[in-house]
């Protein structure tokens, strides 16, 4: 039998009862009888949770929230309403029998969590939290009740600052690096899950960088502490007792699936918040795409890093710095980008008016490209002619794009290439995974604007040959097909 035990491993299968006992055992096997050191940074075996919680919950706090809704009330919207939000015919008798108040105001309330960052009393939530709101009173550990103001809000990572005026400096929660956790490091929620105060539950980070399509910076740590309704906005807390994650969603019916959002993530957002009231991001003017194990290949990357310019618009930054739309771009000063996730949150992190050196793969060859990056406005979004001759080739019906096909699939009016306009079902590029209203942009590497390119690219593949197509298809951005001739 091995020394060492590995406890994580068998926590899930005693009872709870005897777990203590195991964990006991657990320490003095590996420590010789002798005292346990305490744990670094995000250590994965915690000796106990009291002391950290006794430390930091002090600075978590539960944020009550008042809103005026329209309406009638929730129980005449389900009764009286069509699932449109039109009334329904028992409107008009019930506004008779009770008068035009029938229709009235009414309030909602509603709860969530926060923590203090610093002693002046600025406090961390989410947005969804006090969104909308009245009134806003936050409620300390001591029990002392303070009415709070919005300072700034940001909704597409879904966090605010807010802040009260107390009467002493306030327990602040210091803030640790997220970047340094790992899966399976042990991790403590604290918060007010449905108003029950102060509750401490513990867990593991269980994955990071999850995307649940809640907005454009998904980059979640997920762990299985338990979340519920009334948490958002609380801490989640590494082993030393400082703030790694705002613990902000959880899924409807998942038992020990829980997102927040990273610390580091949201570091910058809270100052520019603090100072600005709103937070600033870069914009250089491109959709771009995570690559593909084909891609890779298809391009000759070995690293697999790197991200796809998938589309570049007119007239922005990167269209005017030269960046064309089928770029890899593998660096932005000197920084190595691991996907489009990544990219997307760099660009959003750069200093508006700042010049960086974009490094890009275009035709397999590295090329640096200075981009100025501008302020991006809300509703900026990462997704902004010759013959008519139709033939068909490996079963597709193929045309050049013209007004009306750009019309028909969406395109814009000057986009080039060969758009696929029908398909033999079964047939070899279909078999291949091209699809009606694929834009053939290249084949083996040539670069295809007309059917004179298209057929030309063929033409150097013999017989039996390998025909690697790269397509632009609506809502996917870049892929490859490959088929034989």
């Amino acid at each position: 039998m091995k020394n060492k035990i590995h406890f994580e491993k068998f926590r899930g299968a005693f009872n709870l009862s005897i777990a203590p006992i195991w964990l006991l055992l657990y320490l003095f096997m590996i420590t010789g009888g002798e005292a346990a050191p305490l744990p670094s940074e995000g250590a994965p075996a915690p000796t106990s949770f009291s002391q950290l919680a006794e430390n930091v919950s002090p600075s978590v706090v539960n944020i009550r929230t008042v809103k005026t809704l329209s309406g009638g009330g929730p129980v005449f919207r389900h009764f009286f309403e069509n699932p449109l939000g039109e009334r329904g015919p028992f409107h008009e008798f019930f506004e008779r029998f009770y008068g035009p108040e029938f229709d009235r105001e009414y309030k909602q309330r509603s709860l969530g969590s926060g923590f203090i960052i610093d002693k002046d009393g600025y406090i961390v939530t989410n947005n969804h939290v006090i969104e909308g709101a009245d009134e806003i009173e936050v409620k300390l550990k001591n029990g002392e009740e303070l009415k709070a103001e919005i300072v700034g809000v940001d909704s597409n990572t879904d966090l605010a600052l807010i802040k009260v005026v107390a009467k002493e400096p306030l327990a602040a929660a210091p803030l640790g690096d997220s970047d340094a956790l790992k899966v399976g490091h042990w991790v403590v929620a604290i918060g007010y899950p449905f108003g029950l105060e102060h509750t401490v539950t513990a867990g593991i980070v269980s994955a990071k960088g999850r995307v649940i399509g809640t907005g454009p910076y998904d980059d979640f740590i997920q762990t299985d502490a338990a979340i519920n309704p009334g948490n958002s906005g609380g801490p989640l807390i590494n082993m030393h007792g400082k703030v790694v994650g705002i613990n902000t969603a959880i899924i409807a019916g998942g038992q020990g699936i829980g997102f927040a959002v990273p610390i580091n993530i949201a570091k910058g957002i809270i100052q520019q918040l603090k100072e600005k009231g709103s937070v600033t991001r870069g914009w250089m003017g491109i959709a771009v795409q995570d690559i593909s194990e084909e891609m890779f290949k298809y391009y000759g990357i070995k690293d697999k890093q790197g991200a796809l310019v998938a589309d570049v618009y007119e007239r922005d930054p990167a269209d005017r710095a030269g960046i064309q739309a089928g770029d890899i771009i593998i660096e932005i000063n000197g920084e190595k980008i691991e996907n489009g996730r990544e990219l997307t949150g760099v660009i959003a992190g750069l200093p508006i008016g700042e010049i960086v050196e974009v490094k890009v793969l275009r035709d397999g060859e590295p090329i640096i490209v200075a981009v100025t990056i501008e302020k991006r406005e809300e509703g900026q979004m990462a997704s902004k002619q010759s013959s008519k001759n139709k033939e068909d080739r490996f079963g597709l019906r193929l045309s050049v794009v013209t007004p009306q096909i750009a019309e028909e699939f969406d395109f814009e009016e000057n986009t080039e290439g060969i758009v696929v306009t029908g398909i033999i079902p079964d047939g070899k590029a279909f078999q291949a995974g091209a699809r009606v209203g694929d834009l053939i942009r290249e084949v083996n590497h040539q670069s295809v604007k007309d059917f004179d390119d298209f057929n030309t690219a063929l033409d150097k593949v013999g017989p039996g040959g390998v025909i690697q197509m790269l397509i632009r298809r609506l809502n996917a951005g870049f892929v490859v097909i490959k088929l034989k001739k």
